[in-house]
């Protein structure tokens, strides 16, 4: 019997041997024991390669010390130990520390220990899965950048898909107006209902540009600027519209470097920003405008831009919003003060041009946006021309399959100064080339058939290499492609704009 029961106890201990050896030699895993009240009684040495305690120096220590300062002081520690021995199990995912300070994110499972019902003590597992989570983390990221980026090509899509059309209308109201006010005398009744329509299609006009550059499908014409210069050249716009109980502010640094932008997008994307930052002040305040180089070293922005910031000191954004004022439609603004376009329409302008959008903002103290926009090293262009140049002489092909918008563009050439030949598609417009005496072809982008108004452009400028060609849009993928090869004027244009265009591709 005797000789039973030492070999019983060799068997035993053997296997608790063996299972001592187990659990300290796991090295992926913290396997220990804890007291009923927490203090750690065991350690393995995966407890010392997750959390950097030896042995001595973790056993006889409670092992809340593993905890946050902050789950600590929220009593924590005791909670998990409570609710294992009340439910068999705890179980959760947090913030743990080492013994070096630095912060891990474990997976925790602790199981009570009892004997004939009585609680020994508390077996505890804790993981290191800090990776899994970080890998989680950006799965997830970029699932809902992923999303995020199919909603803006589905608005996009939808936004252009109505743009060309919308566009065409305003065109036809845009020319329409034009005819008007020439024939209207000095009726001021009928004087003012013109200049309401004309206000109105210019508001239709600039809201489908802001729909078009926040989706980035805006055509543009991007030409190299002096900022000093363009900023200098909206002050008087600027100033009218923030009103007189707000006080502006600027800047600008002259020796700025030049950037590569669609001027009209440009000052739309300044003038939404000022007038965002004069409705954070309801009660007044001071806007600053300024511009001054940048070096970004971060990837994966990293080059030289040129930052124009506006900054105001009104009440600031909360952080819950920070994060949404970039979405199409939202705004905080009451229900008529704000389509939520215009910071939408600052973001698509950033982008396009190949530079991003900053913002930081304080409760109470204000908001600064900066527009971070690539360093260009060519020299700038001179500004647009702005004088009507009418007396003009020549023959214009004009290629346009909407009739209504042939009828006004026609119009507005004519009055210009030019003999009109219209044609209503590509084919037309071939056939029609070979007859002697085209000096301009103005072609639509958009238009039946198999060939648009840019594969027109590019077999005109094979057979006709000496005849300018000037494009016109009001939205196409196509007009991506067009840039430094054929200027593009956008719908809806007014005369002054043909006549600028007509003037620098003719000079």
């Amino acid at each position: 019997m005797l000789k039973k029961d030492k070999q019983r106890q060799r068997v035993l201990f053997e296997s608790e041997r063996s299972f001592r050896l187990l659990v300290e030699g796991v090295a992926d895993y913290a396997l220990y024991m804890l007291d009923p009240t927490g203090i750690v009684t065991s350690w393995n040495v995966g407890g010392q390669r997750i959390k950097g305690y030896s042995p001595d120096e973790i056993v006889g220590r409670h092992f809340s010390c593993f905890y946050t300062e902050a789950d600590r002081a929220n009593g924590k520690p005791l909670r998990a130990l409570k609710i294992a021995k009340e439910q068999g199990r705890y179980e959760e995912e947090g913030w743990r520390v080492r013994k070096d300070g630095t912060f891990f994110w474990a997976s925790v499972v602790i199981d009570p220990i009892r004997e004939n019902d009585e609680l020994v003590g508390f077996a505890k597992i804790t993981r290191d899965i800090t990776e899994r989570r970080e890998t989680q983390l950006k799965l997830e990221k970029m699932q809902k950048q992923l999303a995020e980026s199919q909603k803006l090509d589905a608005l996009g899509q939808l936004t252009g898909g109505v743009a060309h059309d919308f566009n065409n209308l305003l065109m036809i109201v845009s020319g329409s107006v034009h005819a008007l006010k020439k024939g209207l005398g000095n009726d001021a009744r009928l004087l003012r209902a013109v200049a309401a329509i004309e206000a109105a299609t210019k508001r239709g006009a600039a809201l489908t540009s802001q729909l078009l550059t926040f989706a980035r499908r805006q055509s543009v014409n991007p030409q190299a600027i002096n900022l000093a210069e363009r900023i200098s050249a909206v002050r008087d716009v600027l100033d009218t519209g923030v009103g007189s109980a707000v006080r502006l502010e600027f800047d600008v640094e002259e020796s700025t470097w030049p950037v590569t932008v669609d001027i009209a997008e440009f000052e739309t994307a300044l003038i939404n920003l000022v007038i965002n930052a004069r409705d954070a002040m309801p009660g007044g305040g001071t806007i600053t405008i300024a511009a001054r180089n940048d070096v970004l070293n971060e990837e994966p922005n990293a080059g030289e831009y040129a930052a124009i910031s506006v900054q105001d000191s009104g009440t600031g954004i909360a952080p819950d919003v920070l994060g949404k004022i970039f979405d199409p439609f939202f705004t905080t603004k009451p229900i008529g003060k704000g389509t939520g376009l215009g910071l939408s329409q600052v973001h698509g302008f950033a982008h396009q041009a190949g530079g991003t959008v900053r913002v930081t903002s304080e409760i109470g103290k204000g908001t600064t946006v900066t527009i971070l926009l690539p360093r260009e090293h060519a020299s700038p262009q001179s500004d647009v021309i702005n004088a009507i140049e009418t007396g003009q002489s020549g023959t214009v092909l004009l290629v346009e399959d909407n009739p209504e918008v042939a009828s006004v563009s026609t119009a507005l050439l004519e009055q210009l100064g030019y003999t009109v030949r219209k044609v209503a598609d590509a084919d037309a417009a071939l056939r029609e080339i070979e007859r002697d005496g085209i000096d301009l072809v103005f072609s639509d982008i958009i238009m039946p058939g198999k060939m648009d108004g840019l594969s027109l452009a590019r077999r005109l400028k094979e057979i006709r290499p000496e005849v300018p060609i000037l494009l016109a849009t009001g939205y196409s993928d196509a007009a991506v492609n067009v840039r430094g090869h054929f200027p593009i004027l956008r719908k809806p244009y007014e005369i002054h704009q043909l006549s600028d265009a007509i003037a620098k591709l003719t000079r």
